[in-house]
């Protein structure tokens, strides 16, 4: 059993609390590290967020950068699990590759707008070469595994590369831009180039 002490008072936490503890904190710093950057939060407002106590972050993780690992695999596990279900139900009642319904998905203005919930490789990978190498290890497995998702007996590993890296590049622009116009011609001009 864990301890936390809590506004003056020890309190006895079992196993399954601590443990859905540190699920909540994961979960809620992967929404918020995609949301705010790496160093746009910090431990002390991401243990309020998930409604704990700042004094319970070390009884969980080493560090910051321990979360941040942890939190961008998760991040990234989120990004896979949706992506394996928008091709698993690619084709169903209509003419279109697993590819061309994935990027109709991810580059649309929805997802644009879903930078907490949405792609954590638009919203963190510009910041993973100044991370740990635990979190650079978690984008290259990533990686990995979403070109592997994308290539199909035919197509080919470099076309999938391709696919991934005009997808997750249009989506960042998009992203940067003030000009809700600008950012819907980026998203539509890549669509229609992967179809």
């Amino acid at each position: 059993m864990m301890i936390e002490i809590l506004k003056g008072r020890t309190m006895r936490v079992s196993r399954e609390v601590a443990e859905q503890n540190r699920k909540s904190v994961v979960d809620t710093a992967s929404r918020l590290f995609r949301e705010n950057g790496y160093d746009g939060i910090g431990v002390a407002a991401l243990m309020k967020a998930a409604g704990l106590t700042h004094g319970g972050f070390y009884k969980q993780f080493e560090d910051k950068a321990a979360l941040a690992a942890e939190a961008t695999e998760a991040a990234l596990a989120g990004n896979r699990e949706k992506w394996s279900g928008v091709i698993a139900t690619a084709g169903q009642g209509k003419d279109i590759t697993p590819a061309a319904a994935l990027a109709a998905w991810y580059l649309s203005p929805q997802h644009a707008g879903m930078r907490a919930e949405g792609c954590a490789f638009a919203a963190l990978a510009s910041e993973a070469p100044r991370q740990p190498a635990p979190v650079r290890a978690a984008f290259t497995s990533a990686i990995e595994e979403s070109v592997a998702l994308l290539t199909a007996p035919d197509t080919p590993r470099d076309e999938a590369l391709r696919h991934l890296s005009a997808m997750v590049g249009a989506l960042v622009l998009a992203r940067a831009t003030d000009d809700p116009g600008l950012a819907d011609d980026i998203l539509s001009a890549t669509r229609a180039s992967l179809r």
